[in-house]
């Protein structure tokens, strides 16, 4: 969570307004960009990390439990909220910076407050509904995903440029959200007799 908060302000820093330059690393990937890419690696890592020495040692708690899906979810809906607008980001120096598509994004932030919702109502009912196959899928489309949108498209644009219709990176947005959707209804649908009303 406190990587979060060092990615926004990294992202959301008004350098041009500064008159702080931010240059490219190589190619067309921005300095401010490429660090971020090696802290949501970190970032992304250490929660997998967590997770299996926290079960290795028998060290699930319910702190654990609760705090780390909204960390989860802080690291990639910030991000893909931040993405939306490269010029939001006043780090980002050139032009030709990718964007994530509003549909996309929309679709991600939903599917996750749909299955929070019904995570709650099977928590009022005494049950846990773990994580499907389905469901990790989606968590690694997206974090592949807006790894590839901090790289701006490399190192595939290398190969056709940055003019084209349709990139690799955009694809792999369009395959998360795709995912996400997919995921998300197949947790309602396995899930719906949650939702139905018991007769006393």
């Amino acid at each position: 969570m406190i990587m979060v908060g060092v990615i926004a302000i990294m992202m959301l820093f008004p350098y041009q307004a500064l008159g702080i330059i931010i240059p490219n690393v190589f190619a067309e990937v921005n300095l401010v960009y490429f660090i971020v890419f090696w802290l949501f690696v970190i970032a992304a890592l250490s929660d997998l990390v967590d997770g299996q020495l926290a079960r290795k040692y028998n060290l699930v708690t319910n702190y654990g439990k609760f705090m780390d899906p909204i960390a989860d979810k802080m690291l990639v809906n910030s991000l893909l909220i931040i993405l939306l607008v490269p010029s939001m980001t006043a780090a980002a120096s050139t032009p030709k910076q990718m964007a994530i598509n509003l549909i996309a994004v929309v679709i991600m932030i939903a599917r996750d407050l749909v299955v929070d919702g019904l995570r709650l109502i099977a928590a009022n009912q005494k049950i846990v509904l773990a994580a499907n196959i389905f469901g990790k899928l989606k968590t690694v489309l997206q974090m592949v995903a807006i790894g590839a949108v901090l790289l701006n498209d490399w190192p595939f644009a290398l190969i056709y440029g940055y003019d084209v219709a349709i990139n690799v990176t955009e694809i792999l947005v369009y395959l998360a959200a795709l995912a996400s959707l997919l995921s998300g209804v197949i947790y309602v649908v396995q899930n719906r007799h949650l939702l139905k009303e018991h007769q006393q």
